[in-house]
């Protein structure tokens, strides 16, 4: 029913008092979602005030992203706003996660300036599911943990759980991540390093070390190096010679040790490290990497001991 008071209004005279275009308030028409309320006697469409806010309550829902489907039935009452809302806050998290995996992988492209092939195989990488990433985390620890019964409990621990914080849901810098980390595991070179630091921590366990004493030991060398290093000592010095006495020990094959921490202080070790950080949302723990250089240096310096 119409208010006989109020002039109606033509289509020209709806499109200025809305700011939508003639065009779309003609096609809203033509698809049933926006009535006229009778036509002139030239057959032209008249709407009145309630058509400019029925006009009004379609724009924003197709400005939000609703089609004209899901429009059509909240105009006609078989669907609130509220579950219409719902639906598509999940249909729009689902768009989200695809842009951001879109846009991880087209930046990488872009850095790395890859081939074709390249982008294939890393937006193959990008889109697998969360089981799929997990599993290919899990395979990794146990290939390089395989027969390696010896290595410290802790770092058997946290091989075997590091992929425990990917999320269903990454962030773009963690997308990006995982490509980079996912190539990495694949990578023979890496494999192999990662393998002999496993080795190497296997064969320096005796079976009364307790649990942990790896990163005891590293955390000592940290300390000490990082007390040599604020003491301005020279690596070849022979007061170096003494903190490596009392790092390692007397009569410890140094030669040994060296090639030990060359194996565990590789870059691309580090970068690891890294890359899971960034996959689990943790701080990047400190490469500490001024220290290392220090200890190999002195161990270069001072082979015998």
């Amino acid at each position: 029913m119409t208010d006989d008071s109020a002039p109606l209004l033509t289509i020209g005279r709806l499109a200025r008092r809305t700011g939508l275009s003639v065009r779309t308030i003609r096609y809203w028409s033509d698809e049933g979602v926006l009535h006229p309320v009778t036509r002139s006697d030239g057959g032209y469409r008249l709407y009145d005030a309630e058509s400019v806010a029925r006009l009004e309550l379609i724009r924003t829902l197709r400005e939000l992203g609703l089609g004209l489907d899901d429009v059509r039935t909240v105009l006609a009452g078989e669907q609130d706003v509220a579950a219409v809302a719902a639906a598509h806050v999940a249909a729009l998290d689902a768009q989200i996660q695809v842009l951001r995996v879109n846009r991880a992988v087209l930046s990488t492209v872009a850095k790395r300036k890859s081939s074709a092939e390249e982008m294939a195989l890393m937006n193959k990488l990008a889109r697998l599911s969360a089981a799929e990433r997990k599993r290919i985390m899990d395979d990794f620890a146990e290939e390089m943990l395989r027969g390696l019964d010896t290595v410290d409990p802790v770092i058997q621990e946290r091989m075997r759980g590091m992929s425990a914080g990917l999320p269903d849901d990454p962030t773009p810098e963690q997308v990006d991540a995982w490509v980079e980390l996912a190539e990495l595991l694949q990578d023979p070179g890496f494999k192999q390093k990662m393998r002999r630091a496993a080795e190497s921590n296997a064969s320096d366990r005796s079976p009364e070390d307790r649990p942990g004493a790896s990163l005891q030991f590293l955390a000592k060398l940290v300390e000490l190096a990082g007390d040599a290093l604020r003491r301005d000592t020279a690596p070849e010095s022979a007061e170096a010679d003494a903190v490596l006495d009392e790092l390692l020990g007397a009569g410890t094959d140094r030669a040994l040790v060296l090639d030990r921490l060359l194996a565990t202080m590789d870059d691309e070790v580090a970068r690891y490290r890294e890359l899971l950080s960034v996959l689990k949302g943790a701080p990047a723990q400190p490469a500490h990497r001024p220290e290392f250089a220090w200890v190999l240096a002195a161990l270069r310096a001072h082979p015998a001991g």
